[in-house]
């Protein structure tokens, strides 16, 4: 049977929402977020990061130094709670008209939030179930992936998700749970796992 996952946004979910990160050691993590992590290990359900990366595309730094970021996402993950992700997947293209300019990585595509490619290629590398799932960020792309991908879209108010709920940053969306936090996130899931039973 396919399973159900938890898929998280990056920046402002489960780290600190700085901008584009040039420097590997000012990515911190949101408080509580590895023991959220650790909570969703701990119910067995498939914990996959999903995230826009566009600093290559733009020219910023190079795919390499994304996946150090990442390095140390999990070293972080591990160290506060020993929690882990069961799969990481990133977008770092973006199509000329959004800003891409580094050849390599400057098209558009399905990967690309809110479109669903990540999720996808998740359900089907690790066979979840999108429509028994989860997806938790701070914008309203993340919301909208959700939806598209047939998934529950929750919205936390730590990065841009308060600018969100306020007009001012994208776009308005309709999260199917607001939180205020990574932690609070989990724990709607959980109660929502239960009463699926």
């Amino acid at each position: 049977m396919a399973r159900r996952a938890v898929f998280l946004d990056r920046d402002g979910v489960l780290n600190v929402e700085a901008g584009y990160l040039h420097r590997v050691e000012d990515l911190h993590l949101v408080p509580g977020a590895a023991r959220a992590v650790r909570q969703l290990n701990d119910r067995g359900l498939f914990c996959c990061l999903v995230s826009n990366q566009s600093g290559p595309a733009r020219d910023y730094y190079p795919q390499s130094h994304v996946d150090r970021l990442h390095d140390r996402l999990r070293d972080l993950l591990v160290q506060e709670a020993a929690a882990h992700l069961d799969a990481l997947y990133y977008c770092p293209t973006l199509s000329p008209p959004e800003g891409g300019t580094a050849t390599a990585f400057t098209y558009w595509s399905t990967w690309r939030k809110p479109n669903t490619g990540m999720l996808v290629a998740a359900a089907w590398e690790h066979d979840l179930d999108l429509g028994r799932s989860f997806m938790v960020g701070d914008k309203a792309t993340d919301v909208d992936l959700a939806h598209n991908a047939g998934c529950r879209g929750i919205l936390v108010q730590t990065g841009y998700g308060d600018r969100v709920l306020q007009g001012d940053y994208q776009h308005a969306t309709r999260p199917d749970h607001i939180a205020a936090d990574l932690p609070a996130a989990v724990a709607w899931i959980l109660t929502q796992i239960a009463g699926d039973r």
